[in-house]
């Protein structure tokens, strides 16, 4: 299915964005607009707020489907990087000893040099493994060596990996790979710029886990939230309270998405200035609108995530609505 055709209804209804107000004390001080839509994976939208058809950079929330050729080729299984491996080659980790070590397996289980890395090092750090993309690079190179492809140009758009990627995502979209278009992310390496629903579509592709690879990528993430991110994180907090049930990764620039395992939903958001703190705040709210996660989770989650200083507080206003024609 044509996605973008599928959406052509979808966009005359023009539903109110999302606001995530920031006060002080009782006083308004900022306040942020928010799309999100919710599509199955039939590319249908089924409810939303704002506009489904924004388009923006997908950012790190495309890394699972990055990871993709990492298992189809049989790179994973090959060079023994299951589960962990899978897992810290979708997260946007925090660079612990622990993240840089399992980063580091991929590497050594493949016979690649760390100096491949393509990667940053970040700043007051010693290794580009400390980076939270270090994973997916690692994985990346693990491919091009089982593959026999160039390790030294593993991030260039025209490269065998990147065109796989390219081909791999436009099937799960519905539309020729040749219509994405691609821009450097801060890593170096690609990512897409996508409508909201288009990412929302990605994602509830990887809850329906009618694919064995993404199921396995899903249940990766599933295993080891704490390498998708890190303690204290969104991503990984908000998995471990979900017992299974929710696979949550986020982007740079306001980008948040969620599945629905099981289902086959999946959840994108988009804050229009990029505040992380705002697209925390509404993911959590409709979490609790869609009834997706228990009551005292959500509270965990809001004491833990969205900490903020003496006398300020967010308030979230709308709701996702049913998408009627």
């Amino acid at each position: 299915m044509n996605v973008n055709s599928s959406l052509s209804n979808t966009n005359k209804s023009n539903l109110p964005p999302l606001e995530v107000i920031l006060k002080r004390n009782s006083s308004f001080e900022s306040i942020h607009k928010v799309h999100a839509v919710i599509c199955d994976n039939k590319g249908r939208v089924l409810m939303k707020a704002g506009r489904s058809d924004f388009q923006t950079f997908i950012r790190s929330a495309l890394k699972p489907f990055q990871v993709i050729p990492f298992v189809s080729s049989g790179s994973a299984e090959r060079f023994e990087c299951m589960e962990r491996g899978l897992a810290i080659s979708c997260g946007s980790h925090t660079g612990t000893s622990n993240h840089a070590r399992e980063a580091f397996k991929i590497l050594w289980n493949a016979q690649v040099d760390i100096n491949q890395l393509q990667c940053p090092i970040p700043t007051n750090k010693k290794s580009p493994l400390e980076h939270n993309c270090s994973g997916k690079h690692a994985a990346f190179l693990a491919t091009c060596q089982k593959m026999g492809w160039p390790l030294d140009s593993y991030l260039q758009g025209d490269h065998p990996l990147q065109q796989e990627i390219l081909r791999l995502v436009g099937e799960l979209l519905g539309i020729p790979s040749a219509e994405l278009i691609a821009a450097r992310d801060d890593c170096g390496a690609p990512t897409l710029l996508l409508e909201l629903s288009q990412m929302a579509l990605l994602y509830a592709h990887l809850a329906g886990s009618q694919q064995a690879e993404l199921e396995q990528i899903t249940r990766s993430m599933v295993a080891y939230p704490d390498l998708v991110a890190g303690n204290g994180r969104f991503d990984t907090e908000l998995m471990k309270r979900a017992h299974g049930q929710l696979i949550s990764k986020g982007g740079a620039e306001g980008i948040q998405c969620i599945s629905r395992l099981g289902e086959s939903m999946g959840i994108a958001i988009k804050v229009e200035d990029g505040a992380k703190r705002a697209k925390h705040a509404v993911a959590l709210h409709l979490l609790r609108q869609l009834e997706w996660l228990t009551p005292s989770a959500l509270e965990e989650l809001e004491e833990e995530i969205l900490l903020l200083g003496p006398g300020l507080q967010l308030e979230v206003k709308g709701e996702l609505r049913f998408q009627t024609g």
